[in-house]
């Protein structure tokens, strides 16, 4: 197992980079949102791996973040999702999109991913929705739950009213999701929440 790769970064192409650890060269796949995040040409880089290994090749799939890597194991886990088909959705979603789409049930937004249809999508909704743990994007202390307490009603409708509204469920969470909603009526939130997507 290559947990993971240290060296200078040589190259960068479409789906995969190059890093030069003491001579040897490692390819390693990347997302596009991975990529997006690489710091220039000629510095070092650490990359966190996943090797897998075929009868025709050993193929090595990075991420510069672990919990990213985790999120990738954990699709690639899913029925029918193999690593090519990972990194595909993790191009079209960064990792946190794909946790609210996980868990608010977004098949429209997974299967963007070029290969993903709705029915792939839908099983891996099903496959994942209790693996992922929303609390884990949440930028302060305590539980989803307890931070929503006094405010759940409102967050629910402010959700309810923008996918009425032709948003996506996930893309409606995750906005959501990045207001204080403290003592704010729902049209409040839903007007703040406007103005964040326009």
């Amino acid at each position: 197992m290559i947990s993971f790769i240290r060296g200078e970064l040589v190259s960068i192409h479409m789906d995969r980079v190059v890093v030069d650890v003491s001579g040897v060269g490692y390819g390693i796949f990347m997302s596009e949102y991975s990529i997006s995040q690489l710091p220039r040409l000629g510095s070092e880089v650490k990359i966190h791996t996943y090797l897998n290994v075929r009868e025709d090749a050993m193929l090595l799939f990075g991420f510069l973040k672990e919990e990213d890597l985790e999120i990738f194991k954990l699709l690639i886990m899913a029925n029918g999702i193999g690593p090519k088909a990972g990194l595909k959705i993790l191009s079209t979603l960064t990792p946190d999109e794909l946790r609210f789409a996980v868990i608010s049930g977004d098949v429209k937004a997974i299967s963007k991913a070029p290969g993903i249809g709705k029915k792939t999508a839908e099983k891996l909704i099903i496959e994942l929705r209790d693996k992922m743990d929303i609390n884990d994007m949440l930028p302060t202390s305590g539980s989803l739950e307890s931070s929503m307490e006094v405010d759940n009603g409102n967050h629910n409708e402010a959700i309810l009213a923008l996918v009425s509204l032709g948003y996506g469920q996930s893309e409606s969470l995750r906005v959501i999701k990045g207001i204080d909603t403290t003592n704010k009526s729902t049209e409040e939130i839903l007007k703040e929440a406007l103005r964040k997507m326009i």
